[in-house]
């Protein structure tokens, strides 16, 4: 079976739609996956109801600006933010780190620089969970050692199982679907006709003890996909 590359998904809030449709074309030559939109409000349901990897976001936007959707966007989420303007004022630059951008790239720009500012911020891991162990409620996940504890006690888990507890633990509050899965857990060998990731989904929510009707890790998405939730109240 021949594996897909996971795209990079790029949300690209900016109204000069002839940049979009540049960008749009550029970053997609790079295993950029980019859906621009022109309205502040658009982007911000975006990003609540489909997440994306990182943001693109401009400064000077109609009815809301730049700055006061980064603050919105940060009351909930921790997605990468890369702000745009074409404003030089240093002052700018520091009111929008303020507020939780992770760089800033002012206008006009190559697209490269663009893509290159994308990349580290991408690497730095900003807007998941990049340490090496994490800790969330009564589950501890490692993955230095490629192992899980639940309640201090060891859970016995096969590699595939625990890449994708993985994937779901840093991505938490994310709704993942199952193309998203399959991108994304490459060293497994996917059926996209059958119902394997379910079956592992499964079987990783019964070595959780974790019922399915009513959750406290891994919540069914109708139709969407997965989510882990992570012990949140419901």
């Amino acid at each position: 079976m021949v594996h897909r590359s996971p795209r990079t998904r790029v949300l690209l809030i900016d109204d000069d739609e002839k940049l979009n449709t540049l960008l749009v074309e550029y970053l997609g030559r790079f295993n950029f996956s980019v859906r621009a939109v022109v309205h502040p409000d658009e982007g911000v349901h975006a990003i609540k109801v489909d997440p994306p990897d990182i943001v693109v976001l401009d400064v000077m936007l109609p009815d809301m600006d730049g700055f006061a959707v980064c603050r919105k966007v940060r009351e909930t989420s921790r997605v990468p933010i890369v702000m745009l303007t074409a404003r030089g004022d240093v002052t700018d630059r520091i009111v929008g780190l303020e507020l939780g951008a992770d760089d800033y790239v002012p206008k006009p720009f190559e697209p490269r620089e663009l893509m290159a500012r994308m990349q580290a911020v991408l690497r730095r891991g900003t807007g998941t969970v990049g340490e090496d162990r994490v800790r969330i409620g009564p589950l501890e996940v490692n993955w230095t050692t490629s192992s899980a504890r639940l309640n201090g006690q060891a859970l016995s888990l096969t590699s595939a199982e625990f890449e994708l507890l993985g994937l779901l633990v840093r991505n938490r509050g994310r709704v993942l679907s199952r193309d998203r899965i399959m991108d994304e857990t490459r060293g497994i060998d996917w059926d996209a006709y059958d119902r394997s990731i379910d079956v592992l989904i499964s079987r990783v929510r019964q070595k959780l003890g974790d019922d399915p009707r009513q959750p406290v890790f891994i919540r069914t998405v109708r139709g969407l996909g997965y989510s882990f939730i992570g012990g949140a109240d419901e």
